[in-house]
């Protein structure tokens, strides 16, 4: 069920996916869509209030008018009926049968209505007072006020159009009564109106029930052409609202946008990008501000570009110059230190002492060469293809008498494949050596392991010592040029501190990552990581960054075996399930086998260690 929701979500999500994309972006959308909303909202709730008002206020004059109307219809009723009944009494004259609608039909023409579909109607139903009739012999049963029946109408309207719960009111009561309905008509039509009513006395003394129905059929048309009038004009102002927002927002939207462009070019290195200054409001203070900011800062890139490069041109012209008296004293020192054993210990001892500061001498020498060539961006790159493994081969070797002398082994993993990148052996086999000969430094005279991987279209080489490690921090400042962890050590290999700034810079032209972790009294590992192909990107390593066997993984597997085992404990005392009447029966349960290694175990602390990855 959860995979069909998520598709099912996934597939209503990818159409509005643009559109949520446009109101994160655009801001101008934003301002616009919400005033749009807001005064779509205003206009809605005023509609709805100036409705609700004009229908109370033509439902109230309704109901004033139609009371008068029917007040001034039942007078003359009650009028006809005294003066007929008089005139009967009398006997000069006696009352007609169809008296009822001879009366409604002259209270309908003096109303002026026509008595159709929308005009005022008026009918006379029996009352419950009367049993039996108006005018007619009395019957033993009253007549039920379910079932009407009309002893006089003018018009089409349905008695139905009276309820049941009115007629019982005017019934028991004295005076007018009114009530809102819905007035049906013959043929199926019905409209709301009002009714009006009041039980009177005919011609004979009998009781009946005169209404008088007012459909709202001028208020409906009324309360129409309003609505679509407030409907009319809520749309013009909901798009005039929307017009002055895009407009004025565009005002204030579009320098900042402008901004932002130039911003973007100026990161780019176009310093010379300006904002157009018009006007002399706050966005022009700010289009000023912005371009005082950008010249500024243009003044300040160009006097450090200057200041470095006066920087590298002195670096390299140092080093250009010293190389000939160099040279001199170099050939002049071997002199000397192959005629050592003619001096005394004291003047031999400071031959030796010389031939090895100059050695160092010659070392930093060239290191600076190299990176006022990074500097001066023209360090260039000769990739071909090799094998990774010929050149840590060749480090390896080169490193053993260090290791050798420092009680260390080098142990290389990973080599049982060809490792083939395209890359510049020169510039990695100077970044591999770096790394290996400061692994056998700082291992402790533990042992280095030099791993190999290759994996997605990139190829990895990771060293890795358990000597002193790094502190939080310095896995980044480690690169930095001349620097020291500890700046009291002393350089038994005459290092320069310039190896790793020109290791990370190699590994860049490259297009690869040179990284570093460590952890106090763990041991570091630094990982080289470059593309199998010259200029594609780099997506992955091949090699974690942190090494299996650090602290925090042993602390986790530690975590994850204790879990084990304990579970694996319930589990066995679970197993054994009372049987009734049988004893207990074992359920064989498969238990965690122990490690075969101490986790804690370090290489080359004496203790057999299992390796991770061959």
């Amino acid at each position: 069920m959860q995979p069909i929701l998520r598709m099912v979500l996934r597939w209503v999500r990818r159409p509005l996916q643009p559109a949520v994309l446009v109101w994160r972006r655009n801001i101008q959308v934003r301002v616009v869509a919400t005033t749009l909303l807001m005064s779509m909202g205003v206009v809605l709730l005023l509609g709805v209030v100036v409705i609700g008002q004009v229908r109370n206020g033509l439902l109230e004059g309704k109901l004033s008018t139609a009371r008068v109307q029917a007040q001034g219809g039942f007078a003359n009723a009650e009028e006809k009926a005294e003066w007929e009944g008089r005139d009967r009494d009398s006997g000069r004259q006696p009352a007609p049968d169809d008296w009822h609608q001879q009366l409604l039909e002259s209270l309908n023409s003096g109303s002026g209505s026509t008595g159709g579909v929308g005009g005022v109607q008026v009918i006379a139903l029996p009352s419950g007072r009367d049993p039996g009739g108006l005018g007619r012999e009395r019957a033993e049963e009253t007549t039920p006020l379910g079932a009407p029946l009309v002893i006089g109408a003018v018009g089409s309207v349905e008695p139905a159009s009276i309820s049941e719960a009115l007629r019982a009111r005017v019934d028991r009561g004295e005076g007018m009564f009114q009530q809102y309905t819905k007035i049906r008509y013959r043929g199926g039509e019905s409209q709301p109106g009002l009714v009006v009513g009041q039980r009177l006395d005919d011609v004979n003394g009998n009781p009946y029930q005169l209404y008088y129905l007012f459909p709202f059929t001028e208020e409906e048309k009324t309360v129409s052409l309003v609505k679509g009038t407030l409907a009319t004009a809520g749309v013009f102002v909901v798009v005039l609202l929307g017009a002055i927002a895009w407009l004025v927002v565009r005002q204030v939207v579009t320098p900042v946008r402008m901004a932002a462009g130039i911003a973007e070019r100026l990161a780019a290195g176009r310093l010379q990008e300006r904002m157009k200054v018009t006007g002399e409001d706050d966005i022009a203070r700010l289009g000023e501000s912005f371009n005082k900011m950008a010249q500024n800062l243009q003044g300040k890139i160009q006097q450090l570009e200057e200041l470095s490069r006066m920087q590298r041109r002195f670096v390299s012209d140092v080093s250009h110059e010293l190389r000939t008296p160099l040279t001199t004293v170099r050939m002049a020192a071997d002199v000397i230190h192959e005629g050592r054993e003619q001096f005394d210990p004291i003047t031999a001892r400071s031959a030796e002492l010389l031939l090895g500061q100059l050695d160092r001498f010659e070392s930093l020498l060239a290191d600076l060469l190299e990176i006022s060539r990074f500097d001066a961006g023209a360090a260039a790159l000769e990739a071909e293809p090799i094998d990774v493994r010929d050149v840590v081969r060749l480090v390896v070797d080169g490193a053993e008498p260090l290791a050798e002398r420092k009680g260390s082994r080098i142990v290389v993993r990973g080599a049982g494949q060809p490792v083939i990148v395209e890359a510049d052996a020169r510039r990695v086999e100077r970044v591999l050596r770096n790394l290996v000969v400061n692994a056998v430094e700082h291992g402790e005279g533990r042992d280095v392991v030099v791993r190999l991987g290759v994996a997605q279209g990139a190829v990895a080489v990771a060293v890795r010592d358990y000597g002193v490690g790094l502190k939080p921090g310095e896995a980044t400042r480690v690169f930095n040029r001349f620097w020291r962890a500890d700046p009291a050590r002393a350089r038994t290999t005459g290092g320069t501190g310039l190896g790793l700034s020109i290791a990370v810079e190699d590994a860049r032209l490259h297009g690869g990552w040179l990284q570093a972790w460590g952890e106090p009294g763990g041991g570091s590992q630094f990982r080289l990581t470059l593309p199998r192909t010259a200029g594609e990107p780099l997506r992955g390593s091949p090699i974690p960054l942190e090494p299996e066997d650090s602290r925090a993984h042993r602390v986790a597997r530690r975590e994850a075996e204790d879990s084990a085992a304990a579970s694996a404990s319930d589990g066995e005392r679970l197993a054994s399930v009372p049987s009734q009447g049988r004893g207990a029966v074992m359920v064989p349960t498969t238990g965690l086998a122990p490690p075969a290694v101490d986790p804690t175990a370090l290489p080359g602390a004496g203790t057999r260690v299992t390796e991770w990855e061959k």
